[in-house]
């Protein structure tokens, strides 16, 4: 879940991490301009100085022409339906700070550049030296010393280091205290007056994490936060709910097309894989829905129940990447009740079952008993998805 600006900015306050001056506006609201500001497009996305969601106002008429225009237009997909209006910074120096996790090492990672602004990709790519990246621990967090340490290796010295170490410890903290994914400020500032701000923040939280945060749920769950060019159907939204059965996995975020094929897809990239597979060799996708982090059997079958549940959908392909974190047998269980359930036959209803990994014997074992067809990892993604649409057809 992706919070707005707005958002961000409250929770950093909470954490005493400056933020500029501002007022929150919907249509119609009372205007009280009183020199520039920045009038700022509330919808989760980013990029929006380059697309035009972020525009300069000095005066009520001018503020009131862009207001109109930011809640009017379309931007990457999404209408805003509110505006932060901001008072105008004088900036000397940008600076970028980000705390995010790495997968592979898997720890937390702070990065820190002396150079900040929207073009912070480019410049990663371009001078990697210029962004320095350090993981830490969970449990010992991220102290101010380790901060300090980690910022003086980019050439930042004196008063300013102590200030900057501050607020990455800071935002080390509230990365972990709300279970974020990303944590960032880009740009922080450094004014004409020597004060560090955060004109721009992007937080991240972890949707698995999410029932720890009450209120950010009620957040994610406000309609009128922003409006969306594609509304979530039905289909899935019922597929959300299962998902929250239990907390055991993810089985059930879902999007839903037109095609005649239901898939049951995971692993990362795999997912993409798989999907793209079926459609290159000739196959319609009913949905894209992801499953892993070992989902109960109840909340694969449910799944499953509901994919067959639409009227052009006669067969399922189940394709995972080799799952270690995801017991094969519990999904092929769950394949198997969700089908039986439905009133139909597993041998007819599988078009292919390729998931191979953890507790995978005693998984084809019971699909080899309902007579699914199954492959093992020696048959390749692509391949599964070709023996999917050929059975299909």
């Amino acid at each position: 879940m992706r919070l707005l600006e707005y958002e961000s900015k409250e929770i950093l306050s909470k954490y005493q991490i400056p933020t500029p001056a501002a007022t929150l506006i919907s249509k119609g609201g009372p205007l009280d301009i009183k020199g520039p500001v920045m009038l700022k497009s509330q919808i989760p996305v980013g990029g929006r100085g380059k697309s035009g969601g972020i525009l300069e106002a000095s005066t009520n008429d001018d503020a009131k022409t862009h207001i109109e225009y930011l809640l009017s237009t379309p931007l990457k997909g999404y209408k805003a339906t509110q505006i932060l209006i901001e008072e105008k910074m004088q900036v000397k120096q940008e600076f970028f700070m980000a705390v995010t996790y790495d997968t592979v090492i898997k720890a937390p990672v702070a990065i820190f550049s002396r150079e900040g602004g929207v073009d912070i990709e480019t410049l990663a790519v371009r001078e990697p030296g210029k962004v320095w990246q350090e993981p830490f621990s969970v449990r010992s967090k991220l102290p101010q010393y380790r901060a300090r340490e980690i910022i003086s290796e980019t050439g930042v010295t004196g008063g300013h280091l102590l200030g900057l170490a501050a607020i990455l410890s800071k935002l080390a903290d509230i990365f972990l205290d709300y279970d974020a994914t990303l944590a960032e400020i880009n740009p922080l500032a450094l004014i004409e007056d020597g004060r560090l701000v955060a004109l721009d923040c992007h937080l991240e939280i972890d949707d698995d994490a999410a029932f720890r945060h009450k209120e950010l749920v009620q957040l994610g769950e406000d309609q009128s936060r922003f409006e969306a060019s594609r509304q979530v159907t039905e289909f899935e939204r019922k597929a959300a709910e299962i998902d929250k059965i239990d907390h055991r996995g993810v089985a059930g975020r879902m999007i839903e097309f037109d095609g005649n094929m239901g898939l049951i897809i995971g692993g990362g990239g795999a997912s993409l894989t798989a999907f793209d597979a079926v459609r290159a060799h000739g196959g319609a996708p009913a949905n894209y829905c992801e499953i892993g982090g070992n989902p109960s059997v109840q909340k694969v079958a449910e799944l499953t129940k509901l994919i067959l549940s639409k009227p052009n959908v006669q067969k399922i392909a189940v394709i995972m990447n080799v799952v270690s974190n995801t017991r094969v047998d519990l999904v092929a269980r769950g394949i198997i009740k969700g089908i039986l359930e439905a009133g139909k036959k597993p041998s007819e209803t599988v078009a292919v079952f390729r998931i191979p990994g953890a507790w995978e014997k005693e998984g084809f074992k019971i699909l080899t008993q309902y007579g699914v067809t199954y492959c093992d990892r020696t048959v390749s993604i692509d391949a599964a998805a070709r023996i999917a649409v050929e059975n299909a057809n």
